[in-house]
């Protein structure tokens, strides 16, 4: 498969999670037990991958230390902030306000990357993406209780998001592991993270029903296993810059998405919000030589 049908099935796989999460979180599955499901069947999906490759585990007690902090990051608690969103909005806002993970990567890649800089044009991406969050949300019309908690569930997730790819990318990428090892041990750590704390924050696991249980077996294997193994191919193969522009095609995999399979309602302000928020993202990444500070 060529760089382009890796990056489409990329964009599907991460896309469509939002509407898989829908099924799971509509079945009656408590946000806990979605992101556990999803990581374990995403852990036992990347184990194959490994076994398949040959990967070696990797074996030092600092990578497992680092893998269980990223676990935290980008899976145990956006994952369960994710599927609480959705109980509470649509798939299709949900799946919009993911677009700025790149905002609040950036964000915490200034406060802990040393190479990277602030500038007047990356500052008015952040603030342009803002705004775009106010107009997906459609502040104008007042917010209802479920519509804030679930925005501001999805929000904190991508902050998480943030948080965990500027942390990877400064003790975590690097090394000899192949990054499917790395991967395996990451979403393992979840799980056992998730494991624990669901019954202390859910009770007993809750039997979903046939769909919500192919959907949870989808979402983990597909979305959170081999998803990675793809970004890692699409990253050798494209370069990081194009395999990164991922990020402006999920929003329309999870709007059509949402649309065909759940028959949920599209407001303009979500086509204006998103276009807004991917023109904030842009503008962060485009070069610039006025420096405000190192």
């Amino acid at each position: 498969m060529g760089s382009t049908g890796k990056f489409v099935l990329l964009s599907a796989a991460w896309g469509g999670s939002f509407a898989l999460i829908k099924v799971a979180v509509e079945a009656g599955l408590p946000p806990v037990q979605v992101a556990l499901g999803r990581c374990l069947f995403g852990a036992l999906a990347l184990w194959a991958i490994c076994a398949a490759q040959g990967a070696a585990v990797p074996r030092d007690p600092r990578t497992w230390g680092h893998a269980a902090v990223i676990a935290v990051l980008l899976n145990s608690v956006p994952f369960t902030l994710v599927a609480f969103g959705e109980s509470k909005v649509d798939s299709v806002l949900a799946g919009v306000l993911n677009a700025t993970t790149p905002l609040t990567t950036l964000a915490f890649a200034l406060l802990v990357v040393p190479d990277e800089r602030v500038t007047r044009t990356r500052l008015a991406g952040l603030l342009l993406g803002f705004a775009g969050v106010l107009v997906l949300l459609g502040v104008w019309r007042g917010l209802d209780g479920d519509v804030l908690a679930g925005g501001l569930a999805c929000l904190a997730a991508t902050t998480c998001y943030g948080a965990g790819f500027a942390y990877t990318r400064r003790f975590f990428s690097g090394g000899p592991h192949r990054a499917s090892a790395l991967s395996a041990v990451q979403v393992t750590c979840a799980t056992v993270q998730l494991g624990v704390a669901a019954p202390v924050l859910s009770g007993a696991p809750v039997w979903p029903g046939a769909h919500a249980l192919l959907a949870l077996v989808v979402l983990g294997a597909v979305s959170t296993g081999y998803a990675y193994v793809i970004n890692l191919d699409l990253i050798r193969e494209a370069g990081p810059t194009v395999a990164s522009t991922v990020t402006y095609v999920t929003p329309l995999w999870s709007t059509a998405l949402g649309v065909v399979l759940l028959a949920e309602p599209v407001g303009w302000h979500t086509f204006v919000g998103g276009a807004v928020v991917i023109g904030g993202i842009l503008l962060t990444r485009r070069p610039a030589a006025d420096r405000i500070s190192t």
